[in-house]
């Protein structure tokens, strides 16, 4: 749906409207491009700690121009600092003293990141403290920097040096343009570098679930683009828009109702009989069934808490018990902001999301004994048919109250859901990232 206020105070008239009466200002956000490269301008890179030599090659990889000192007039398009080798608040300074020189030279949609230690790995208490802190300085400079740009801190364990590319790649690139102040964790793992990375998941089968329209085509779109072959899965009554999704994507549709007591095995046995399994599975499929909680039915509970979560649950115990999903697989969940702030007349939404987040962080460490992994990613306000349905003024709130002051796209959740699909991303596991533009609930 159009964003009428958006493209208002983006015009000549608007913009001055808008200024003299302090409105917000959205910028037109920069999303990918095939073809462009993944950083579009001079990176500044800055820092004392183990992680600068990784991030150095990474961006020597992307073919990134990359500066070590502040000198001349450049406009930055990313900030990066190492801030992994800070062991106590007095070394916070260095945060100060990397980015207040060249934090108004990030040009518009340019992208901060800062990269840390886990506190739970760290044996001091005061590098524990510090890198903690790391956090609030990541979440308000995020609110600070506007002009749709991002800020991400990445906690990257000890050992896992050599598995922050795909992550990296994916915060300096514009495939993150909705997704920010986010904390990501990377541990060791098994990294599988793709032969090339404009078409990661060449050879590999994904599963997207809920994939007739909204978010599921766009994710199926995206994985398609990567190199998937995608099966996209919905209801038999969805048959028709399905096919079409599949056509587009080149893969196959297959008509299920995923809370049908049989549908686990029939969906196992078509993956095996005809792809010989899955090395991607997106539980994407989701519905609403809105009221308060003193007016909602049981039937209204009960059909949100099974499409949502129980399913998936059912999904999951069949193609993880039976070998369905192959060595380096990935589980990639949709949740929500709502399951994790809660929302007026969600209680069985929000429920269901929050309990996408449970299973995610119960499953994680079972996935990495498979060299395999699970996360989630928890949508904002994304501009689909559904919020296309919220009354206007509750629409307009919904989009104006984060800080890319505006809604996301489905392609950026699918971007988003591509970057935990992809084969080099071993080492995150058991994440849960939001897709809200840093929305102001539950921040």
């Amino acid at each position: 749906m159009r964003d009428r206020y958006q493209a208002f105070v983006t015009s000549g008239p608007g913009r001055f409207i808008a200024k003299r009466l302090g409105l917000p200002i959205p910028v037109r956000l920069e999303r990918h491009r095939p073809g462009q490269p993944v950083v579009p301008g001079p990176v500044l890179l800055g820092g004392t700690g183990r992680l600068l030599d990784p991030a150095g090659k990474v961006l020597h990889a992307v073919d990134a121009e990359i500066r070590t000192a502040a000198g001349g007039d450049d406009r930055f398009a990313a900030l990066v600092f190492d801030a992994s080798g800070i062991r106590g608040s007095a070394e916070l300074r260095a945060l100060y003293d990397f980015f207040h020189p060249v934090v108004r030279r990030l040009r518009e949609c340019g992208r901060l990141i800062v990269l840390g230690a886990p506190p739970e790995d760290c044996a001091d208490p005061g590098q524990a403290t510090a890198q903690r802190a790391l956090e609030g300085f990541v979440r308000s400079v995020g609110k600070e920097i506007r002009g749709g740009r991002t800020a991400q801190l990445l906690y990257v364990a000890e050992g896992a040096e050599n598995g922050i590319e795909s992550t990296l790649r994916f915060f300096l690139s514009a495939k993150s343009a909705y997704v920010s102040a986010q904390v990501v964790r990377i541990g060791v793992a098994g990294v599988v570098a793709p032969d090339d990375w404009d078409r990661p998941l060449a050879g590999r089968v994904a599963l997207v679930t809920g994939a007739a329209r909204g978010i599921g085509a766009a994710i199926a779109e995206v994985l398609a683009r990567d190199g998937a072959h995608v099966v996209c899965l919905d209801t038999p009554a969805q048959d028709e828009a399905l096919a079409g999704v599949a056509a587009r994507v080149g893969g196959s549709a297959l008509g299920l109702d995923i809370t049908a007591p049989a549908a686990p095995r029939a969906l196992a046995e078509h993956l095996t009989s005809e792809h010989g399994g899955v090395d991607v599975v997106v539980h994407n499929a989701g519905v609403t069934r809105d009221k308060t909680l003193a007016r909602m039915s049981g039937q209204q509970w009960d059909t949100v808490l099974d499409v949502n979560l129980s399913s998936q649950e059912r999904i999951n115990d069949v193609l993880l018990g039976e070998g369905v999903l192959r060595a380096n697989g990935r589980v990639v969940c949709v949740s929500s902001v709502s399951g994790i702030a809660g929302n007026v007349g969600q209680t069985n939404y929000a429920t269901s999301k929050a309990g996408v987040i449970g299973m995610v962080q119960a499953l994680a460490p079972r996935l990495r004994e498979r060299q395999a992994t699970i996360n989630a990613v928890a949508p904002g306000f994304i501009e689909t048919r559904m919020t296309a349905a919220i009354p206007p003024l509750i629409r307009e709130a919904g989009r104006r109250m984060n800080s890319m002051a505006q809604g996301g796209l489905p392609v950026d959740v699918a971007e988003t859901v591509a970057w935990l699909a992809h084969p080099a991303s071993g080492g995150v596991n058991g994440n849960v990232v939001r897709v809200c533009g840093q929305s102001l609930l539950g921040a």
